[in-house]
Protein backbone atom coordinates (compact mmCIF):
# COMPACT_ATOMS: atom_id res chain seq x y z
CA UNK A 1 0.00 0.00 0.00
CA UNK A 2 1.28 3.24 -0.81
CA UNK A 3 1.93 6.32 1.51
CA UNK A 4 -1.01 8.15 -0.66
CA UNK A 5 -3.64 5.43 -0.46
CA UNK A 6 -3.55 5.05 3.05
CA UNK A 7 -3.50 8.79 3.31
CA UNK A 8 -6.69 8.95 1.28
CA UNK A 9 -7.88 5.51 3.27
CA UNK A 10 -7.31 7.24 6.74
CA UNK A 11 -9.22 10.67 5.80
CA UNK A 12 -12.06 8.68 4.57
CA UNK A 13 -12.06 6.88 8.04
CA UNK A 14 -11.76 9.75 10.10
CA UNK A 15 -14.35 12.08 8.40
CA UNK A 16 -17.02 9.08 8.97
CA UNK A 17 -17.34 8.04 5.30
CA UNK A 18 -18.77 4.42 5.01
CA UNK A 19 -19.16 3.80 1.31
CA UNK A 20 -17.29 0.14 1.23
CA UNK A 21 -15.78 -2.10 -0.03
CA UNK A 22 -13.99 0.73 -2.71
CA UNK A 23 -10.96 0.51 -4.69
CA UNK A 24 -8.24 3.23 -4.92
CA UNK A 25 -5.76 3.20 -7.58
CA UNK A 26 -2.68 5.39 -6.96
CA UNK A 27 -1.78 7.45 -10.32
CA UNK A 28 1.78 7.55 -9.51
CA UNK A 29 2.41 4.13 -9.66
CA UNK A 30 0.72 3.72 -13.16
CA UNK A 31 3.12 6.48 -14.36
CA UNK A 32 6.42 4.50 -12.52
CA UNK A 33 4.87 1.02 -14.44
CA UNK A 34 4.28 2.74 -17.58
CA UNK A 35 7.96 4.35 -17.59
CA UNK A 36 9.54 0.73 -16.43
CA UNK A 37 7.83 -0.87 -19.66
CA UNK A 38 9.05 1.91 -21.71
CA UNK A 39 13.01 1.23 -21.09
CA UNK A 40 12.36 -2.54 -20.86
CA UNK A 41 11.23 -2.27 -24.66
CA UNK A 42 12.10 1.21 -25.95
CA UNK A 43 11.43 -0.08 -29.52
CA UNK A 44 7.85 -1.67 -28.27
CA UNK A 45 4.49 0.98 -28.55
CA UNK A 46 2.37 0.18 -25.33
CA UNK A 47 -1.16 -0.37 -26.28
CA UNK A 48 -3.18 -0.70 -22.86
CA UNK A 49 -5.58 -3.18 -22.22
CA UNK A 50 -8.34 -0.81 -21.12
CA UNK A 51 -10.79 -3.78 -20.15
CA UNK A 52 -8.16 -3.81 -16.93
CA UNK A 53 -9.33 -1.01 -15.25
CA UNK A 54 -11.07 2.03 -17.34
CA UNK A 55 -11.18 4.50 -15.30
CA UNK A 56 -11.16 8.02 -17.26
CA UNK A 57 -8.17 9.79 -15.09
CA UNK A 58 -5.80 6.47 -15.34
CA UNK A 59 -6.63 6.69 -19.23
CA UNK A 60 -6.25 10.16 -19.44
CA UNK A 61 -3.03 9.86 -17.60
CA UNK A 62 -1.91 7.05 -19.80
CA UNK A 63 -2.51 8.71 -23.18
CA UNK A 64 -0.92 12.04 -21.90
CA UNK A 65 2.61 9.38 -21.45
CA UNK A 66 1.94 8.45 -25.25
CA UNK A 67 0.34 4.97 -24.90
CA UNK A 68 -1.48 3.65 -27.44
CA UNK A 69 -4.73 1.41 -26.12
CA UNK A 70 -6.37 -1.77 -26.56
CA UNK A 71 -9.92 -1.58 -26.99
CA UNK A 72 -12.69 -4.59 -26.82
CA UNK A 73 -15.91 -2.92 -28.09
CA UNK A 74 -17.22 0.39 -29.24
CA UNK A 75 -17.51 1.58 -25.79
CA UNK A 76 -13.95 1.33 -24.95
CA UNK A 77 -12.94 3.29 -28.00
CA UNK A 78 -14.70 5.62 -27.45
CA UNK A 79 -13.30 6.08 -23.67
CA UNK A 80 -10.46 5.75 -25.22
CA UNK A 81 -10.56 8.78 -27.57
CA UNK A 82 -12.18 10.81 -24.84
CA UNK A 83 -9.16 10.75 -22.60
CA UNK A 84 -6.79 12.61 -25.37
CA UNK A 85 -5.90 9.18 -27.52
CA UNK A 86 -6.28 9.77 -31.38
CA UNK A 87 -7.46 6.90 -33.31
CA UNK A 88 -4.13 5.62 -35.21
CA UNK A 89 -3.59 5.12 -31.30
CA UNK A 90 -6.30 2.28 -30.78
CA UNK A 91 -6.57 -1.22 -31.63
CA UNK A 92 -10.09 -3.26 -31.89
CA UNK A 93 -8.69 -5.90 -30.19
CA UNK A 94 -11.27 -8.26 -29.57
CA UNK A 95 -11.45 -10.93 -32.09
CA UNK A 96 -15.50 -11.40 -31.95
CA UNK A 97 -17.21 -8.54 -33.22
CA UNK A 98 -20.68 -6.95 -34.70
CA UNK A 99 -20.14 -5.88 -38.22
CA UNK A 100 -22.21 -2.85 -37.33
CA UNK A 101 -19.54 -2.07 -34.71
CA UNK A 102 -16.47 -2.74 -36.48
CA UNK A 103 -18.41 -0.07 -39.27
CA UNK A 104 -18.70 2.40 -35.96
CA UNK A 105 -14.90 2.04 -35.39
CA UNK A 106 -14.14 2.78 -39.04
CA UNK A 107 -16.02 5.99 -38.86
CA UNK A 108 -14.21 6.83 -35.51
CA UNK A 109 -11.30 6.54 -37.03
CA UNK A 110 -9.57 3.01 -36.04
CA UNK A 111 -8.15 1.21 -38.74
CA UNK A 112 -6.02 -1.88 -36.93
CA UNK A 113 -8.31 -4.75 -36.12
CA UNK A 114 -7.63 -8.48 -34.43
CA UNK A 115 -8.93 -11.51 -35.75
CA UNK A 116 -8.69 -15.07 -36.00
CA UNK A 117 -10.89 -16.09 -38.76
CA UNK A 118 -11.62 -15.84 -42.34
CA UNK A 119 -15.45 -14.88 -41.66
CA UNK A 120 -13.90 -11.80 -39.51
CA UNK A 121 -11.85 -10.49 -41.53
CA UNK A 122 -15.31 -10.63 -44.27
CA UNK A 123 -16.97 -8.86 -41.71
CA UNK A 124 -13.84 -6.27 -41.69
CA UNK A 125 -13.94 -6.00 -45.48
CA UNK A 126 -17.88 -5.37 -45.80
CA UNK A 127 -17.39 -2.53 -43.50
CA UNK A 128 -14.15 -1.40 -44.76
CA UNK A 129 -16.29 -1.71 -48.43
CA UNK A 130 -19.52 0.66 -46.52
CA UNK A 131 -17.80 3.36 -44.62
CA UNK A 132 -15.14 3.81 -47.54
CA UNK A 133 -12.33 3.40 -44.83
CA UNK A 134 -8.75 3.58 -46.22
CA UNK A 135 -5.39 1.78 -45.07
CA UNK A 136 -7.06 -0.68 -42.96
CA UNK A 137 -5.11 -3.24 -40.93
CA UNK A 138 -5.49 -6.57 -39.76
CA UNK A 139 -3.69 -9.05 -37.59
CA UNK A 140 -3.73 -12.51 -36.78
CA UNK A 141 -4.04 -14.11 -33.15
CA UNK A 142 -2.43 -17.35 -32.82
CA UNK A 143 -3.04 -20.16 -30.26
CA UNK A 144 -0.90 -20.20 -27.38
CA UNK A 145 -0.69 -22.92 -24.94
CA UNK A 146 -0.39 -20.38 -21.72
CA UNK A 147 2.15 -22.85 -19.88
CA UNK A 148 3.24 -20.99 -17.14
CA UNK A 149 0.47 -18.00 -16.20
CA UNK A 150 -1.82 -18.39 -13.38
CA UNK A 151 -4.67 -17.47 -15.36
CA UNK A 152 -4.34 -19.17 -18.85
CA UNK A 153 -6.28 -18.32 -21.75
CA UNK A 154 -9.16 -20.61 -23.31
CA UNK A 155 -9.32 -21.50 -27.10
CA UNK A 156 -11.78 -18.86 -27.04
CA UNK A 157 -9.55 -16.56 -29.03
CA UNK A 158 -7.04 -17.49 -31.80
CA UNK A 159 -6.51 -20.22 -34.41
CA UNK A 160 -3.75 -22.50 -35.58
CA UNK A 161 -0.64 -20.93 -37.11
CA UNK A 162 -1.04 -23.00 -40.18
CA UNK A 163 -4.46 -21.43 -40.15
CA UNK A 164 -3.50 -17.81 -39.71
CA UNK A 165 -1.13 -18.18 -42.86
CA UNK A 166 -4.59 -18.57 -44.88
CA UNK A 167 -6.17 -15.89 -42.64
CA UNK A 168 -4.22 -13.11 -43.43
CA UNK A 169 -3.62 -13.98 -47.08
CA UNK A 170 -7.89 -14.05 -47.52
CA UNK A 171 -7.53 -10.39 -45.69
CA UNK A 172 -4.89 -9.90 -48.28
CA UNK A 173 -6.57 -10.67 -51.36
CA UNK A 174 -9.50 -8.94 -50.29
CA UNK A 175 -8.28 -5.57 -50.50
CA UNK A 176 -7.17 -5.24 -46.38
CA UNK A 177 -3.24 -5.00 -45.31
CA UNK A 178 -2.51 -7.98 -43.65
CA UNK A 179 -0.55 -6.53 -41.12
CA UNK A 180 0.97 -9.27 -38.77
CA UNK A 181 -0.27 -11.95 -35.93
CA UNK A 182 -0.42 -11.87 -32.25
CA UNK A 183 -0.84 -13.77 -29.68
CA UNK A 184 -0.89 -14.11 -25.53
CA UNK A 185 0.85 -16.38 -23.48
CA UNK A 186 -1.43 -16.25 -20.54
CA UNK A 187 -2.09 -13.84 -18.02
CA UNK A 188 0.05 -13.76 -15.13
CA UNK A 189 2.45 -15.24 -16.79
CA UNK A 190 5.93 -15.54 -14.51
CA UNK A 191 7.49 -16.96 -16.90
CA UNK A 192 9.85 -14.57 -19.19
CA UNK A 193 10.72 -17.11 -21.48
CA UNK A 194 6.79 -17.61 -22.46
CA UNK A 195 7.32 -15.71 -25.71
CA UNK A 196 9.53 -17.64 -27.53
CA UNK A 197 7.44 -20.51 -28.65
CA UNK A 198 4.90 -17.94 -29.89
CA UNK A 199 7.56 -15.95 -31.50
CA UNK A 200 9.08 -18.97 -33.41
CA UNK A 201 5.85 -19.29 -35.19
CA UNK A 202 5.16 -15.96 -35.71
CA UNK A 203 8.30 -15.76 -37.59
CA UNK A 204 7.55 -18.55 -39.74
CA UNK A 205 3.86 -17.30 -40.47
CA UNK A 206 6.46 -14.11 -41.58
CA UNK A 207 8.08 -16.30 -43.80
CA UNK A 208 5.44 -18.52 -45.55
CA UNK A 209 3.43 -15.12 -46.47
CA UNK A 210 7.06 -13.74 -47.77
CA UNK A 211 6.91 -16.72 -50.12
CA UNK A 212 3.61 -15.81 -51.57
CA UNK A 213 4.42 -12.39 -51.30
CA UNK A 214 2.48 -11.02 -48.61
CA UNK A 215 5.00 -8.92 -46.44
CA UNK A 216 3.86 -8.65 -42.58
CA UNK A 217 5.39 -5.77 -40.65
CA UNK A 218 3.99 -6.32 -37.39
CA UNK A 219 4.01 -8.79 -34.45
CA UNK A 220 1.75 -8.07 -31.28
CA UNK A 221 2.90 -9.32 -28.18
CA UNK A 222 0.13 -9.50 -26.22
CA UNK A 223 -0.14 -9.35 -22.14
CA UNK A 224 0.80 -11.30 -19.71
CA UNK A 225 2.81 -9.21 -17.80
CA UNK A 226 2.39 -10.05 -13.72
CA UNK A 227 1.74 -7.77 -11.26
CA UNK A 228 2.92 -9.21 -7.90
CA UNK A 229 0.12 -11.07 -5.16
CA UNK A 230 1.49 -13.73 -2.75
CA UNK A 231 4.39 -14.75 -4.96
CA UNK A 232 7.51 -12.51 -5.95
CA UNK A 233 7.19 -12.07 -9.91
CA UNK A 234 10.53 -11.42 -12.36
CA UNK A 235 10.96 -7.65 -13.01
CA UNK A 236 9.61 -6.18 -16.05
CA UNK A 237 13.36 -5.68 -17.07
CA UNK A 238 13.82 -9.44 -17.27
CA UNK A 239 11.34 -9.82 -19.67
CA UNK A 240 11.93 -7.40 -21.73
CA UNK A 241 15.26 -9.14 -22.38
CA UNK A 242 13.92 -12.07 -22.79
CA UNK A 243 11.64 -10.97 -25.53
CA UNK A 244 14.49 -9.31 -27.16
CA UNK A 245 16.51 -12.72 -27.19
CA UNK A 246 13.65 -14.47 -28.43
CA UNK A 247 12.97 -11.88 -31.24
CA UNK A 248 16.68 -11.54 -32.31
CA UNK A 249 16.26 -15.55 -32.06
CA UNK A 250 13.86 -16.12 -35.02
CA UNK A 251 13.48 -12.76 -36.83
CA UNK A 252 17.53 -12.54 -36.95
CA UNK A 253 18.26 -8.57 -38.00
CA UNK A 254 14.98 -8.14 -40.00
CA UNK A 255 13.07 -7.24 -36.86
CA UNK A 256 9.48 -6.73 -37.27
CA UNK A 257 7.29 -3.83 -35.30
CA UNK A 258 6.70 -4.77 -31.76
CA UNK A 259 3.74 -3.99 -29.88
CA UNK A 260 2.70 -5.45 -26.11
CA UNK A 261 -0.46 -5.13 -24.37
CA UNK A 262 -0.13 -4.96 -20.60
CA UNK A 263 -3.13 -4.09 -18.83
CA UNK A 264 -2.56 -6.02 -15.44
CA UNK A 265 0.98 -5.23 -15.34
CA UNK A 266 -0.09 -1.73 -15.50
CA UNK A 267 -2.35 -0.79 -13.32
CA UNK A 268 -2.19 -4.19 -10.56
CA UNK A 269 -0.08 -3.19 -8.01
CA UNK A 270 -1.58 0.74 -8.63
CA UNK A 271 -5.10 -0.64 -6.38
CA UNK A 272 -5.63 -1.75 -3.48
CA UNK A 273 -9.32 -3.17 -1.80
CA UNK A 274 -10.47 -2.15 1.29
CA UNK A 275 -13.13 -4.54 2.88
CA UNK A 276 -14.82 -4.89 5.58
CA UNK A 277 -15.38 -8.12 7.46
CA UNK A 278 -18.99 -8.90 7.45
CA UNK A 279 -19.39 -12.14 9.42
CA UNK A 280 -17.10 -14.46 11.46
CA UNK A 281 -18.63 -18.16 11.51
CA UNK A 282 -18.11 -22.22 12.18
CA UNK A 283 -20.25 -24.69 10.55
CA UNK A 284 -20.00 -26.93 13.50
CA UNK A 285 -19.46 -27.04 17.67
CA UNK A 286 -15.83 -28.44 16.31
CA UNK A 287 -13.37 -26.01 18.09
CA UNK A 288 -11.00 -26.96 15.53
CA UNK A 289 -13.58 -26.82 12.45
CA UNK A 290 -12.62 -24.22 9.62
CA UNK A 291 -13.70 -20.80 10.34
CA UNK A 292 -15.35 -18.76 7.56
CA UNK A 293 -14.88 -15.32 6.63
CA UNK A 294 -17.50 -13.24 5.02
CA UNK A 295 -16.10 -9.81 3.48
CA UNK A 296 -18.53 -7.50 1.90
CA UNK A 297 -17.01 -7.82 -1.70
CA UNK A 298 -16.80 -11.41 -3.56
CA UNK A 299 -16.56 -13.37 -6.60
CA UNK A 300 -19.63 -10.86 -8.16
CA UNK A 301 -18.59 -7.71 -6.18
CA UNK A 302 -15.04 -7.35 -8.32
CA UNK A 303 -12.97 -10.54 -7.16
CA UNK A 304 -14.22 -13.05 -10.13
CA UNK A 305 -10.54 -14.13 -10.70
CA UNK A 306 -10.54 -16.14 -7.60
CA UNK A 307 -12.96 -18.17 -9.67
CA UNK A 308 -10.92 -21.98 -9.09
CA UNK A 309 -8.36 -19.75 -7.01
CA UNK A 310 -6.41 -18.82 -9.75
CA UNK A 311 -5.42 -15.33 -8.41
CA UNK A 312 -4.57 -15.35 -4.55
CA UNK A 313 -4.18 -11.99 -3.58
CA UNK A 314 -2.26 -10.75 -0.53
CA UNK A 315 -4.83 -9.87 2.42
CA UNK A 316 -3.48 -7.50 5.27
CA UNK A 317 -5.03 -6.37 8.14
CA UNK A 318 -4.45 -4.62 11.71
CA UNK A 319 -3.76 -8.14 13.51
CA UNK A 320 -1.01 -9.65 10.94
CA UNK A 321 1.08 -10.03 14.06
CA UNK A 322 -1.56 -12.19 15.89
CA UNK A 323 -1.55 -15.81 15.58
CA UNK A 324 -2.80 -16.67 12.34
CA UNK A 325 -5.50 -19.87 11.62
CA UNK A 326 -6.75 -21.29 7.84
CA UNK A 327 -9.82 -19.92 7.32
CA UNK A 328 -12.54 -20.40 3.93
CA UNK A 329 -12.80 -16.58 2.85
CA UNK A 330 -15.99 -15.79 0.81
CA UNK A 331 -18.51 -12.84 -0.32
CA UNK A 332 -21.45 -11.57 1.03
CA UNK A 333 -24.19 -12.58 -1.66
CA UNK A 334 -26.94 -15.36 -1.46
CA UNK A 335 -24.83 -17.17 -4.13
CA UNK A 336 -23.03 -20.59 -3.04
CA UNK A 337 -20.47 -19.58 -5.85
CA UNK A 338 -19.54 -16.73 -3.97
CA UNK A 339 -16.48 -18.44 -1.89
CA UNK A 340 -13.39 -17.12 -3.37
CA UNK A 341 -10.92 -19.75 -1.32
CA UNK A 342 -11.76 -23.03 0.24
CA UNK A 343 -9.56 -25.42 -1.90
CA UNK A 344 -6.72 -23.68 -0.10
CA UNK A 345 -7.79 -21.83 3.19
CA UNK A 346 -5.91 -18.72 3.86
CA UNK A 347 -4.43 -18.25 6.90
CA UNK A 348 -5.82 -15.42 8.59
CA UNK A 349 -5.64 -13.43 12.08
CA UNK A 350 -7.46 -15.40 14.76
CA UNK A 351 -8.82 -12.40 16.02
CA UNK A 352 -10.07 -10.97 12.96
CA UNK A 353 -13.55 -10.17 14.24
CA UNK A 354 -17.08 -8.93 12.81
CA UNK A 355 -16.37 -4.81 11.24
CA UNK A 356 -12.35 -5.31 11.11
CA UNK A 357 -11.20 -3.61 7.66
CA UNK A 358 -9.20 -5.79 5.08
CA UNK A 359 -6.73 -4.62 2.72
CA UNK A 360 -6.58 -6.32 -0.68
CA UNK A 361 -3.29 -5.93 -2.49
CA UNK A 362 -2.47 -5.54 -6.43
CA UNK A 363 -6.24 -4.96 -7.28
CA UNK A 364 -5.99 -2.38 -9.54
CA UNK A 365 -6.41 -4.54 -12.34
CA UNK A 366 -9.89 -6.99 -13.47
CA UNK A 367 -12.03 -6.22 -10.60
CA UNK A 368 -13.89 -2.65 -11.03
CA UNK A 369 -14.44 -3.78 -14.55
CA UNK A 370 -15.51 -7.87 -13.24
CA UNK A 371 -18.14 -5.87 -10.55
CA UNK A 372 -22.00 -6.72 -11.23
CA UNK A 373 -24.19 -4.23 -11.18
CA UNK A 374 -26.73 -4.46 -8.58
CA UNK A 375 -26.66 -8.33 -7.74
CA UNK A 376 -28.40 -9.28 -4.91
CA UNK A 377 -29.05 -5.01 -4.57
CA UNK A 378 -25.28 -4.63 -4.34
CA UNK A 379 -23.94 -1.31 -6.05
CA UNK A 380 -21.01 -2.08 -8.37
CA UNK A 381 -17.48 -1.69 -6.92
CA UNK A 382 -16.71 1.90 -5.87
CA UNK A 383 -13.34 3.58 -7.16
CA UNK A 384 -11.16 6.55 -6.69
CA UNK A 385 -8.20 7.23 -8.02
CA UNK A 386 -5.65 9.48 -6.53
Amino acid sequence: MTERIRDFLRDRRAAGIEDGPVLVVDLDVVRENYAKFARALPDTRVFYAVKANPEPKLLALLANLGSCFDTASVAEIQMALAAGATADRISFGNTIKKERDIARAMQLGVRLFAVDCEAEVEKIARAQAATGAEDVRVFCRILCDGAGAEWPLSRKFGCEPDLAIDVLEHAHRLGLEAYGVSFHVGSQQANPEAWDGALASASRIFRELAERGIRLSMVNLGGGFPTKYLKDVPAVEAYGESIFRALSKHFGNRLPETIIEPGRGMVGNAGIIESEVVLVSQKSKDADEMRWVYLDIGKFGGLAETMDESIRYDIRTAHDEDRRVPCVLAGPTCDSADVMYEKTPYWLPLSLEIGDLVHIEGTGAYTSTYSSVAFNGLPPLRTYVI
